[in-house]
C-alpha cells in the first residue's frame, strides 16, 4: 500500500475529489483518504509518480 501526504485538502469535497483522481488510474484498486491526517493510502500497483501526478492535477499539493 501507497501512502502520500496530501496538502490543500480542507473539506469532503476536497477528500471525493482526490479520491477520484486516484481510482481513475490503472492499477489502483482503491484510494483512502484520511481528510484529517492529510493522507491518502492507495491500493493497488500504481506507480507512486503516476498517483502524485493526478493529486496535483487535481489541483492539490502532494508533500
Amino acid at each position: 500500500m501507497l501512502t502520500l501526504k496530501v496538502n490543500g485538502m480542507t473539506c469532503g469535497h476536497c477528500a471525493q475529489a482526490v479520491t477520484k483522481a486516484v481510482e481513475a488510474l490503472p492499477d489502483v484498486d482503491r484510494a483512502l483518504v484520511d481528510l484529517k491526517a492529510g493522507e491518502v493510502a492507495v491500493e493497488g500497483r500504481a506507480d507512486a509518480d503516476v498517483v502524485r501526478k493526478a493529486i496535483v492535477d487535481a489541483g492539490y499539493e502532494v508533500a
